[in-house]
């Protein structure tokens, strides 16, 4: 199952970069693994897939103890400054920073630890009262005050679209998106290169990658349904 999920994910993608006239190497696909055990996570491995998304940071922590060291880590959930200290050089990218404090607080851990975290805006760009994220007009405040941080690159942009039966509801959502980080990289902000657009998921990736998405984090469409008893 796993193997054949794989590649039907893998075709689609190259499909809406056809259809978009992109290269598919500027798409990254990320398996998002949570609440999947570690046996899956090798498996999916072992089909050639590198990385790999968690929400929690007790699941990315256990699963990077019995992993293969050249998995790429990424933390796509909400994250609570209380736990940066546990991710600070096990991600190689962040995607969930959504205020000044909690990038204050990577920034911190990483000049503690001698590294530098590379880590993206999480933009609530359909507003949805259920969600994190900034505001896009808050966007570059945010941007500007973060890039000031010590051991920080902030790398782009990332956002949970609504969850829709229609994919294309949320193209709309996408395309701001991909809008805001073009004018966002326009006004050349130091230590600020708005390159990565993590967006797009199981039911919409497609279209997330037709708007210029340049991660798209696929969980369903790769492992199956998630076991939602899993506690964090």
């Amino acid at each position: 199952m796993l193997k054949d999920n794989l590649e039907e994910v893998e075709k689609n993608i190259q499909e809406a970069c056809r259809r978009s006239g992109r290269d598919r190497r500027d798409v990254t696909l990320v398996a998002v693994s949570k609440t999947k055990p570690a046996e899956m996570v090798q498996e999916a491995y072992d089909l050639g897939q590198r990385d790999f998304g968690e929400n929690k940071v007790q699941e990315l922590t256990a699963k990077c103890q019995v992993l293969p060291e050249d998995i790429r880590w990424h933390l796509i959930g909400h994250l609570q400054t209380n736990k940066v200290k546990y991710i600070v050089g096990k991600t190689c990218l962040v995607h969930s920073v959504d205020s000044l404090k909690l990038a204050a607080a990577i920034s911190k851990e990483a000049v503690k630890h001698g590294c530098t975290v590379q880590v993206l805006i999480e933009v609530n760009v359909a507003g949805e009262e259920s969600k994190f994220g900034v505001s896009p007009e808050e966007t570059e405040a945010l941007v500007r005050e973060a890039s000031a941080l010590p051991a920080l690159e902030i790398r782009g942009l990332m956002t949970i679209a609504p969850n829709v039966s229609d994919p294309e509801k949320n193209r709309p959502v996408f395309r701001r998106l991909k809008e805001l980080s073009v004018d966002i990289a326009g006004k050349n902000i130091n230590n600020v290169t708005m390159n990565v657009l993590s967006m797009g998921m199981t039911g919409d990736y497609q279209v997330a990658v037709e708007e210029g998405a340049t991660i798209v984090r696929v969980g369903t469409g790769i492992f199956g349904q998630r076991a939602y008893s899993v506690q964090d």
